[in-house]
């Protein structure tokens, strides 16, 4: 038995939270190498080609910083790097997580003024660019937006958001965060006129938890020389001063990194354009079968659907804590719960990382069996509507 069941189970467990995702063998068996000396010439090397490499994934040519931590500390560091105490951020309400961003802000001394949501739909642009035009006196200096909420699963669209910035006329830096985005729906920091995008490990990429990032524009730097708010572990400059070598500032968590370049790798070798279409296909398979069951999906706006994971409504009276909880139980499968208002009232299916037919039909199986076993109303033949999209486009 592993040591993290609470009871004997045959076969795999199926892991389809929206991340931690699952592990690729490959990336496991990158983490199994010895660890080395990060002060060696070896890891130079690695550290040069892999901060080099990893820029492909933000679609960027700027610089990206990698942190030993959760996305968390990757939003800390975009925050406190670029921002003064005092300074005025404009965020939107899309879900549990923007929330929890405005909170760190209140809580670093920035002034966050949030945009009211329904955490139902992405951000708004056109209420950013009324907002922005408002800001005549520019006390707004950055705007923060989630662009894929994992608790809703809507996913707001970033080059919209920044040409309401521009349409605005407004200096305000861009932060995104991609943490359940990056590497499976498609993001372009540099092409989107991104300031810092905040990434994580533990989804897109591929690998645990653990890492987290910066990807970092020009304009973002020059706003670094005057920010303010303050900054030690976080700080850009050591680290990207120790990056032009390869290295770090203080130690690394080299086995993370073994496992982020051979993670990077399959990204690659698969192609990002592919890696996104194969994303953009499960999530459409899969809300085909919620469709086929007859239940709601939370996010109310189509072109928000996110690619990433697929938050489910269950019908008034029932309990999507209970159905998680029977599923995990009789199918040794875990799902994602609801968070925040949406505690007990949606499940989510993960459906991204390292992701395929089978894996789905799977997921989709053990969720349609639950249904019957927690007793919900429902129509049955969802796993058949998610089939036969797969069949009938097939790659």
């Amino acid at each position: 038995m592993a040591y993290y069941q609470s009871k004997p189970v045959a076969g795999r467990h199926f892991l389809q939270i929206p991340g931690p995702t699952n592990v690729p063998d490959r990336v496991l068996r990158a983490m199994d190498n010895p660890t080395m000396d990060h002060r060696g010439p070896d890891f130079g090397k690695l550290g040069l080609a892999l901060l080099e490499k990893v820029r492909a994934v933000f679609q960027t040519s700027g610089p990206v910083v990698i942190y030993p931590a959760s996305g968390t500390g990757a939003w800390e560091a975009a925050l406190v790097n670029t921002l003064s105490p005092g300074d005025r951020v404009l965020m939107c309400e899309t879900g549990w997580f923007a929330s929890l961003w405005r909170e760190m802000a209140e809580r670093l001394g920035l002034r966050p003024e949030f945009l009211k949501g329904d955490w139902r739909r992405g951000a708004d642009p056109e209420q950013i660019e009324a907002r922005l035009r408002e800001d005549k006196a520019q006390e707004i200096k950055a705007v923060c937006v989630v662009h894929n909420e994992t608790s809703t699963g809507c996913t707001s669209r970033i080059d919209e958001v920044r040409r309401a910035l521009d349409a605005a006329g407004h200096p305000a830096l861009l932060l995104v965060d991609t943490i359940s985005s990056l590497a499976s729906i498609d993001y372009r920091h540099e092409e989107w006129g991104v300031d810092v995008t905040v990434a994580g490990s533990q989804k897109g990429l591929m690998l645990p938890p653990g890492l987290s990032f910066n990807a970092i524009s020009a304009k973002a730097l020059k706003a670094s020389e005057t920010a303010r708010l303050p900054r030690s572990f976080w700080d850009w400059k050591p680290m990207l001063a120790a990056n032009a070598t390869g290295y770090f500032p203080y130690t690394p968590a080299t086995n993370m990194l073994y496992a982020l370049d051979a993670a990077v790798d399959m990204l690659l070798e698969e192609g990002l354009q592919n890696v996104f279409a194969r994303h953009d296909r499960h999530a459409e398979a899969t809300r085909r079968a919620v469709r086929a069951w007859g239940l709601e999906i939370q996010c109310a706006e189509p072109r928000h659907y996110s690619s990433s994971l697929t938050a489910v409504r269950l019908p008034e009276g029932h309990s999507a804590n209970a159905l998680r909880a029977a599923i995990l139980e009789k199918f040794n499968m875990s799902l994602g719960n609801g968070l925040g208002q949406l505690n007990d009232r949606v499940f989510r299916i993960g459906h991204l990382g390292d992701f395929n037919d089978l894996a789905l039909m799977g997921t989709l199986s053990g969720v349609e069996m639950g249904l019957a076993v927690a007793g919900v109303p429902h129509k049955a033949g969802g796993a058949r509507a998610a089939m036969d999209y797969l069949i009938g486009n097939a790659v």
